[in-house]
């Protein structure tokens, strides 16, 4: 299993009607892409957010994140979130939410 396959699920779900979503394989796991930029995936069984740094110090702090680190840097921007955090629907979806926010402030590709 490269990664959580009803984690993916449950993401599409929770992102299902938003305009411009694709899904890319990335990073050995799935990204879900919105409007060509990257918002969120799943990364074996944890989930991967692209909160931006605005809101990176408030994510980071919170219980069952760590940040994204492949190559000894971490990504700016980038968390990641242990299946701890992401038990219920709420969490996933306030999760989401937040990425999906950080998306709308990019441009589309």
């Amino acid at each position: 299993m490269a990664y959580d396959e009803g984690l993916a699920a449950r993401i599409r779900k929770t992102l299902a009607g938003q305009a411009g979503l694709t899904e890319r394989k990335m990073f050995g796991g799935i990204a879900f892409m919105l409007n060509g930029n990257m918002c969120c995936g799943v990364l074996k069984d944890e989930l991967m957010l692209r909160v931006g740094a605005e809101r990176y110090a408030v994510a980071i702090a919170r219980p069952h994140v760590r940040e994204m680190d492949f190559t000894g840097r971490p990504m700016k921007g980038m968390i990641m979130v242990s299946p701890d955090g992401i038990h219920s629907d709420q969490a996933l979806q306030e999760w989401i939410q937040m990425a999906v926010q950080f998306n709308a402030s990019l441009p589309a590709k």
